[in-house]
């Protein structure tokens, strides 16, 4: 064999092993991308099953997630956020507390090139380039359900019909729509009134502290109805009711939000009337769209979740466990 043929087969060899080489080399880089999630806290049975949905399902997805929990407070979400941001993380998503105050930091997160997604709670800005995409709850609908189960609960009545509203963390999301929703369905029948209004911030602890303070200051038979925006405040209300002889579902119809096993059980009992949903399992459905954004993909702006209504006229034999 010739010293020119020899060379040339050596070439080859070497080409083959380089550019095999390279090829490790372009696998061995694509990293998994990197999310910073600020979870707004634990307050409440569907949280946790929340934060447990978003992190497994980045497990399942193959995505690096950076979870921080910012314990009720917004300072501590705004921290996280700037800590994802010098981290220099793929995308950011999280759960704001509250609508305002986000306009700075997620300045930041654009001026940094990094992508942000709004989850479960909406934000309240003028500059809607600040985020890329919002998977939510539509709030204001779930508001509207539950007039709208009222509207059919008291058809034939025509007495008047007291209601006490334990809401959820006052400028948050979730409060204003679903108070929102509720007052505009029922303010166009006189005969539902109001009597009672409160933030319980989601937490059982407050919705017995509320149920005790209206208990103080209407006898039972005033109070027709409770509308409660979470099921930890409704279980909170209802252990109260309880305590004073009072039967839930029967001497006060029981309005709640949010759709635990729990509350299930209580409407499969009587002990509630009607039971909106508020999907926590919103996991798999923000890993894709993180994943969909860095890649550089168009999304759809804004996302809601599918949710479903559990009333007394449900065949309840039909509701699935719900898992949490």
């Amino acid at each position: 064999m010739s010293k020119s043929i020899r060379l040339i087969l050596f070439l080859c060899v070497v080409c083959v092993f380089v550019c095999g080489c390279a090829g490790k080399t372009k696998e061995s880089v694509q990293k998994p991308i990197v999310l910073g999630y600020s979870q707004l806290g634990d307050e409440s049975t569907w949280r946790t099953q929340n934060s447990r949905s978003i992190i497994d399902a980045a497990k399942e997805a193959g995505v690096q997630i950076m979870f921080d929990d910012a314990m009720q407070k917004p300072e501590n979400q705004i921290k996280a956020l700037r800590s994802f941001i010098a981290y220099k993380v793929d995308v950011i998503a999280f759960s704001p507390l509250v609508e305002t105050g986000w306009d700075t930091v997620l300045g930041e997160a654009k001026a940094a090139g990094i992508p942000v997604i709004i989850v479960d709670r909406m934000i309240d800005t003028k500059d809607d380039s600040l985020y890329r995409a919002a998977i939510i709850s539509d709030f204001y609908l779930e508001g509207r359900r539950a007039g709208e189960f009222l509207l059919k609960k008291y058809k034939d009545v025509n007495h008047t019909i007291n209601i006490v509203e334990i809401a959820g963390t006052v400028d948050s999301t979730p409060a204003i729509g679903r108070h929102e929703g509720f007052i505009d369905v029922i303010s166009a029948d006189p005969r539902f009134q109001v009597i009672f209004s409160e933030d319980g911030d989601f937490m059982l602890s407050k919705g017995q502290e509320i149920m005790r303070q209206v208990l103080q200051s209407f006898d039972p038979d005033q109070i027709d109805v409770l509308y409660s925006h979470n099921d930890d405040m409704t279980f909170g209300a209802i252990e109260v009711m309880q305590e004073q002889g009072i039967e839930p579902g029967e001497d006060i119809v029981i309005i709640s939000v949010d759709a635990t096993q729990r509350i299930i059980d209580y409407l499969k009992d009587g002990s509630v009337n009607c039971v909106i949903e508020c999907n926590p399992n919103s996991g798999p459905q923000v890993m894709d769209l993180a994943k969909r954004i860095a890649a550089g993909e168009d999304v759809q702006k804004i996302i809601y979740i599918p949710e479903q209504v559990f009333d007394e006229y449900t065949d309840l034999s039909t509701i699935a466990d719900r898992g949490y």
